[in-house]
Order: structure tokens, then sequence, then C-alpha cells
């Protein structure tokens, strides 16, 4: 049985799909509004075959994240993802045609993740700076596992966004891929936050730019505060670097009402 999350959030819902198609709600019938599967839509053009589809699909990404994790992008492989997972090399093959699209499925559903998270803390918030101080701090404050994924470490996924999504980006074939969709998960979120951005600064010129700068700039300071801890002023965990980033969107708000 398929249930809108809030039909009164949105002015475009229909039963099963909340904002920009970018991700599915599904409720058990015999659960009362308890969530049994949340689906998140990643651009087809990422994948040969939906990693979501099959229970090898979704074991293939648990246990890629977590190798990931462990060594590294630069070293992780579809053979040794193949032999965590029993199966030969090509199986991998059958479900991305290379690692960087790999990359790209995981960095796409945690962006929607994020959205959904933003959607589900913000959505009955009335008030448009209440909102947005909400909304900056999830997305700049240490992760938490969510529970409702069994094949997804929300956690560990989070540490491989902060050390390498930017490799994602940074690729020869971007132009092409955005053009493909590629990271309409990414700029599906850029746009809810600008969007509260602009219902609490509707003067402010550049909602887009400073989303992005919040989002793109935590994971900086957050992975320097754990590599590089000179180049940062962290002094209590991530709690500092929400609120830095809460002084500095209040003090933009506070110039461009």
């Amino acid at each position: 049985m398929q249930f809108p999350i809030n039909t009164a959030f949105q002015p475009n819902f229909n039963s099963n799909k909340i904002a920009n198609d970018s991700i599915t709600i599904i409720f058990a019938a015999d659960m009362s509004l308890t969530l049994s599967h949340i689906r998140f839509a990643v651009n087809e053009k990422v994948y040969t075959r939906d990693p979501d589809s099959s229970d090898l699909g979704r074991t293939m990404i648990k246990e890629g994240i977590g190798l990931i994790h462990e060594i590294g992008f630069d070293a992780f492989t579809f053979k040794k993802l193949g032999a965590k997972i029993g199966s030969p090399e090509s199986t991998v093959y059958r479900y991305f045609e290379n690692k960087h699209k790999f990359l790209l499925y995981l960095t796409s559903w945690y962006w929607s993740w994020l959205e959904y998270r933003l959607v589900m803390q913000t959505t009955n918030v009335d008030d448009a700076e209440t909102r947005l101080t909400k909304a900056v701090s999830l997305l700049t404050e240490a992760v938490e596992e969510d529970g409702n994924f069994s094949h997804i470490n929300e956690i560990k996924l989070n540490q491989i966004v902060v050390s390498e999504s930017i490799k994602a980006f940074h690729t020869r074939k971007i132009g092409a891929e955005n053009k493909q969709g590629c990271f309409e998960g990414y700029t599906n979120l850029i746009n809810r936050a600008a969007s509260m951005i602009s219902a609490v600064a509707p003067n402010y010129k550049y909602p887009k730019m400073l989303a992005s700068t919040i989002i793109e700039s935590a994971h900086q300071q957050m992975f320097f505060a754990e590599h590089l801890p000179s180049l940062t002023g962290v002094h209590n965990g991530n709690q500092s670097i929400t609120d830095f980033f809460q002084n500095m969107v209040l003090a933009i708000i506070k110039e461009n009402r």
C-alpha cells in the first residue's frame, strides 16, 4: 500500500512520489505509517541494472560501501568487490559500467536520502527561519545510521561522501553526465535548501550558491577536522561546524531580509 508523506507539503505530489520524482515512499499495509521500504530513484544513466532490484544488487552496494570505506576509492576495484560478495568480477559489471558509475550511484543515493531527511524534519515547521535553521543543522551535523535501509550504512556512506565525492565531479565527462541527469539528486537537494533560504531572505541573490557552499564547505571542514586539524578551529566535534554555518547563514539573512 502506498501513501504520500504529507499531501499538504507539495503542490504536485502523486500517491507515491515526493518532490521532483526523486523519492518514493511506501508504507506497510499493516503498520501505522511505519516505513517498510523507502526507495530513492537514482537516475538510470548511472547504472546498467538497478542494484535495488535484487538481493545481489543490494548486497553489492552494502559490501561496496564497506570496501570503499576500508581501503578508499582509489584502491577499490570490481575484482575486490566480487571477492567480497562471492561472485566473479563480471557480475558487478552487469550492474555498473565502471567504478566511477558505482561512486555516482552511492553519492546520488546519499543526496536523495539527505533531501528526504530534510523534507521529513521540516515539513510541519511553519516558521520559515526555524525551518532554515533545522535545515542547516541537518546539512552540517554528524550523520547517524537511519535503520530503514538494511543494505546501507549511512555513517560509512557519509564518510565516503566527505572524502571521495569530489571525484564524482572532477572528471572530463562531467558535462555529458550532467546533461544525462546524473547529478539530479544533488541538484534537487540544493534547490530544496535554496528555496528555504529564499523563503527567509527573498532579496538575497545567491541562494543556490549559499546552499551548495554550506554542504561542500561543511564536508571540507569535517575532512580537515579529522585529517588536518591545524586548518580548522573545530573544538566540539561537528557541533562547532554546525554553529559556524548557523552563524554565517543568520548573518547573511540579517543583511538581506
